[in-house]
């Protein structure tokens, strides 16, 4: 495994990779999550390029971009486990450079949820991402369910600047209690993590419900606002979106929606949602006398 920091260094790593190049965009302390969206780029590509880069542009003021857990040591142990070919490990000067004034906005889905609470944060995403697809060009790029948005918002980056990238949205990784894995729990006291549990377990039990046949979107939200009160600090939204391109619902048909919640546990803030959809109808089976 190579491992570089510079744009030149980057670029001539990149020229020596031939075959197929899968990317997982990560900000470091990474986790089973992350592993897992190596394995899968490593099982569909030749080649997997890692990048560890904690984005400033993504932090509001007040965030805990200061605090952000930063373990590049472990880090680039786990990629070398997981058979990264290549990791890049810029800084915040080489990515955004004095005079730095280009930004990328998908502006529809960057609106709802969390782009309600976070100002500019899928402004900082949508443009780091975009200048690491310039600069690793990749194959595929692979992110984690746990943040449907963005995995939303740059499936549509790539799509409407004509990438030819193909983004892989991957199932979310649950520690075996249920809770998302996310590089935000290690800030949990013992006691806060027993209550971050109310998040998963609620959404679990939406997903039950809409399994069982309930389809009324307003009986649903009033089920997660009062079962998510009891535990959380500050419910900043439980909703049920169209997962399409996020927009409201008034009730469940045979449409994907997604049921999300974001909110603080004491001071550490998580993001979770599961996916509500019809199950798979087996195909029919051809009659061999036919």
């Amino acid at each position: 495994m190579k491992t570089v920091s510079t744009i030149d260094q980057i670029r001539k790593a990149r020229a020596r990779l031939r075959g197929s190049v899968g990317f997982v965009p990560t900000m470091g302390a990474l986790h089973a999550g992350h592993e897992s969206l190596i394995a899968r780029a490593l099982k569909e590509n030749k080649h997997v390029v890692v990048s560890i880069f904690v984005n400033p542009t993504q932090f509001a003021p007040g965030e805990d971009l200061a605090k952000y857990p930063r373990t590049l040591k472990a880090d680039l142990k786990r990629c070398q486990v997981a058979g990264a070919s290549l990791v890049f490990t810029p800084t915040s000067e080489i990515m955004f450079a004095k005079g730095h004034d280009t930004w990328v906005e998908v502006e529809h889905l960057g609106k709802p949820l969390c782009g309600q609470f976070r100002p500019g944060h899928f402004r900082g995403v949508a443009t780091v991402v975009c200048k690491l697809f310039n600069l690793i060009q990749p194959t595929r790029a692979y992110f984690g369910q746990k943040d449907a948005q963005q995995a939303l918002i740059l499936t549509r980056m790539a799509q409407d600047l004509n990438m030819p990238i193909e983004v892989i949205t991957c199932p979310t990784l649950r520690e075996a209690d249920g809770l998302a894995m996310s590089s935000r729990n290690r800030y949990l006291s013992p006691g806060e993590r027993e209550r971050a549990l109310i998040i998963s377990r609620t959404l679990f039990e939406i997903q039950r419900r809409y399994e069982k046949g309930e389809r009324d979107v307003s009986h649903l939200l009033s089920v997660m606002e009062s079962s998510l009160g009891a535990e959380m600090d500050e419910v900043q939204y439980a909703e049920i979106r169209r997962l399409s391109d996020l927009g409201e619902l008034e009730s469940l048909n045979d449409e994907p929606a997604l049921a999300a919640v974001a909110g603080f546990v004491g001071s550490t803030r998580l993001i979770d949602n599961v996916v509500l959809a019809p199950a798979k109808r087996p195909a029919k089976r051809k009659n061999p006398q036919a």
